[in-house]
C-alpha cells in the first residue's frame, strides 16, 4: 500500500507516548452487571467493570429489554432508511415526544449518537445564524469542538468555568452579532459541574442563546432525570439541550430538544441528520422504556442509591490515602499523572485482579493529569469496593506511585 509509512509513524508516536489504546473484548451477562467475561488471546476471566457509562445499569433492566424484544418482533431489525425516506417509525415519534416533555421543550430530534447530535447541531447553527459567534468552554467535549469548528462561525474559547473570562470575551465583541454560549452540565473527565446559573445570567445580559450538553447528567439528576438544569430549576433558561441515550438511559443514540422552530430548522438543514440512517426501532423502543421508568419514583430511588455509591467510593479512596480528585458528581477520577504508569496500573488491575477500569490519557485529558476514571453504579457493593481499594493499593506500591506521591 502506498504511503503506509505515514500510518506506521503515527502509530509509533502514540506507542512511544504510552497512550496506545487497547479495546477489551467483553461479554456482559444479563442480570449480572457489573460482572462480565473478558476474553484474551490466551483465555478468558471474569472481571468487574468499573468504567461503564451505563451509569444506572439500565442496559440490563428487564422492562427495557422486554420493550426491545417487542419492538424487534414487531418491526424487525433496521429502520429501513433515513428519517425522510421510510426511516420514521412510531417509536421515533413517541421517543421524540417523550424527550421534549422530559426537558420541558416544544420538540426534540433524534440522532444516531451523542457525538453526532452535537456535531450536526452546532455545525448547522453557523449556517442558520449569520455572523454568529460561539463561545465554548475550554473543556467541552470533542464533538462540540468539532461541530463549532465546522460551523463556519467565529468562536471564542473561555477558560473552564471562568465566567469572568467569558464576560470579557462577550464585552469585546459587537453587541449586535448573534451569540451562542456552549457548555456542559457535567464535565466527564473531572466530574465537575458547569456554572450554569452564571452562564445563563450572562446569556440574558448579552442576548446570547444557551447550548447545554447534558450527556453525563440525563437520567441521573433532577426530579425526573432530565439533568442538572432540571435539578437547579434552570431548564427554562436553556435554549437548546443536547443529550444521549447511550449512558444513563442504557441504550444508544443522541438528541436535542428546543423550540419547535429550532428543531425544525436543524431537521431541515443538518447534514448529519438528513443523510444518516435513522436509529433502529429497537433502540428507540428501549430508550423510551428507560426514560419513562427513570421519570418515576423507581428512577428517583435508583438515582439516590447511585449518588450514595459514588460518595462511598470517594470516601474509601480518601481513607486509603489515594489521590481521588475532587468531584461533586457521580464520576470518581483517581489521579495518576503519568501515561505509562496509568496504563500499567490499569493492565495489572485487569490481568492480576480481574478489575477493569480504562486508563484516561492525552488527548482526552491534558498531559500530566492521566487518571483512572471510576463510575460506580447502584449495583457495585461494599465488598467490590473494598476489593478494588485493596488491589489499587497493592499495584500502586508495586509501580512506585506511593513514592511519586
Amino acid at each position: 500500500m502506498k504511503h503506509l509509512k505515514a500510518f506506521e509513524d503515527a502509530l509509533g508516536n502514540i506507542h512511544s507516548e504510552g497512550r496506545y489504546r487497547v479495546f477489551i473484548d467483553l461479554q456482559r451477562h444479563k442480570g449480572r452487571f457489573p460482572k462480565a467475561t473478558a476474553r484474551f488471546e490466551d483465555g478468558e476471566r471474569e472481571v468487574t467493570i468499573w468504567c461503564s457509562n451505563d451509569y444506572l445499569g439500565m442496559g440490563q433492566d428487564d422492562d427495557v429489554i422486554t420493550s426491545m424484544h417487542d419492538a424487534i418482533d414487531s418491526f424487525g431489525a433496521g429502520s429501513g432508511g433515513t428519517r425522510n425516506i421510510s426511516g420514521t417509525t412510531r417509536y421515533h415519534v413517541e421517543l421524540e415526544r417523550e424527550l421534549a416533555d422530559l426537558h420541558e421543550k416544544e420538540a426534540a430530534l433524534l440522532f444516531t449518537s451523542g457525538y453526532v447530535s452535537n456535531d450536526a447541531t452546532l455545525s448547522t447553527l453557523g449556517k442558520i445564524m449569520k455572523d454568529l459567534i460561539i463561545y465554548s468552554d475550554q473543556l467541552n467535549h470533542a464533538s462540540m469542538i468539532e461541530g463549532i469548528r465546522r460551523s463556519g462561525a467565529d468562536y471564542r474559547v473561555f477558560r473552564h468555568n471562568d465566567v469572568d473570562h467569558l464576560r470579557s470575551l462577550l464585552e469585546n465583541d459587537d453587541s449586535d452579532r448573534p451569540k451562542v454560549i456552549a457548555f456542559e452540565s457535567v464535565y466527564s473527565m473531572d466530574g465537575d459541574f458547569g456554572r450554569m446559573k452564571e452562564i445563563c445570567d450572562l446569556a440574558d445580559e448579552f442576548n446570547a442563546l444557551t447550548y447545554l450538553d447534558e450527556v453525563h447528567a440525563v437520567g441521573m439528576y433532577g426530579q425526573e432525570g432530565a439533568g442538572v438544569a432540571q435539578m437547579l430549576g434552570l431548564a427554562d433558561r436553556i435554549d437548546i439541550v443536547e443529550g444521549t441515550l447511550g449512558k444513563a438511559f442504557g441504550v444508544m443514540g443522541g438528541y436535542i430538544a428546543s423550540k419547535a422552530t429550532v428543531i425544525d430548522a436543524i431537521r431541515s438543514m443538518a447534514s448529519g441528520f438528513i443523510f444518516s440512517t435513522s436509529t433502529c426501532p429497537v433502540m428507540a423502543a428501549g430508550a423510551l422504556a428507560s426514560i419513562q421508568k427513570l421519570r418515576t419514583d423507581e428512577g428517583r430511588k435508583l438515582r439516590a442509591i447511585h449518588q450514595a455509591k459514588a460518595a462511598e467510593l470517594k470516601q474509601k479512596f480518601r481513607d486509603a490515602g489515594l489521590p481521588v480528585m475532587d468531584s461533586p458528581s457521580h464520576i470518581v477520577p483517581l489521579l495518576v499523572g503519568d501515561p505509562e504508569r496509568c496504563k500499567a496500573l490499569s493492565d495489572t488491575l485487569l490481568f492480576d485482579f480481574g478489575i477493569y477500569v480504562q486508563p484516561i490519557n492525552y488527548p482526552t485529558v491534558p498531559r500530566g493529569t492521566e487518571r483512572l476514571r471510576f463510575t460506580p453504579s447502584p449495583v457495585h457493593d461494599a465488598v467490590m469496593m473494598d476489593e478494588l481499594v485493596e488491589a489499587i493499593l497493592a499495584v500502586w506500591k508495586q509501580l512506585g506511585l506511593d513514592k511519586a506521591a
